[in-house]
């Protein structure tokens, strides 16, 4: 069975064979579902809970 995992910045499922995963140096994995999370996320640093487009949004 293919498993499939949840975007870290946004929620939104991440399907077999597309995302990028990001591993910081401690160990820990980051799994973002395009390269618009991936940006917002590692880039810019950005808060999923202060953006209307994620999941996380309050």
């Amino acid at each position: 069975m293919v498993k499939t995992y949840v975007c870290s910045f946004c929620g939104a499922i991440i399907q077999p064979g597309t995302g990028m995963w990001y591993v910081r140096n401690d160990g820990s994995i980051i799994r973002f579902c395009s390269s618009k999370c991936y940006k917002n996320s590692v880039k810019l640093g950005r808060s999923p809970a202060k953006l209307k487009w994620t999941s996380f949004h309050k």
